[in-house]
């Protein structure tokens, strides 16, 4: 089910659509970083997913994020450059969060 999340959210593997949460994520990451999307961001991260078609492969699954995994790395990484917790809003919560069905905590 995650995987398909993603992609209606907007992230898929012709690029982000038009009009979708995927295109507000952007939009919103842009304007905060000063005009550019970074990779290893929210939207880049979401977005690679989305073109491959697979976000199990790197962990973020509909039942959480597997041990072990890509998506395990990235949280432990995240908790560790915020002093031992994975903020809201952050890369790891918003791509759990739109795996899930959510709309990426932002």
């Amino acid at each position: 089910m995650s995987d398909q999340n993603v992609h209606n959210a907007g992230f898929t593997s012709s690029g982000i659509t038009r009009g979708s949460l995927a295109s507000s994520m952007m939009s919103q990451e842009a304007r905060t970083s000063g005009g550019g999307v970074h990779s290893g961001g929210s939207t880049a991260t979401l977005q690679e997913m989305g073109a491959r078609g697979s976000t199990h492969s790197s962990g973020f699954t509909s039942s959480g994020i597997s041990g072990g995994s890509r998506a395990s790395q990235m949280m432990s990484q995240e908790a560790r450059s915020h002093g031992g917790g994975t903020p809201r809003g952050g890369t790891t919560s918003t791509v759990q969060s739109v795996s899930m069905g959510g709309k990426g905590g932002r």
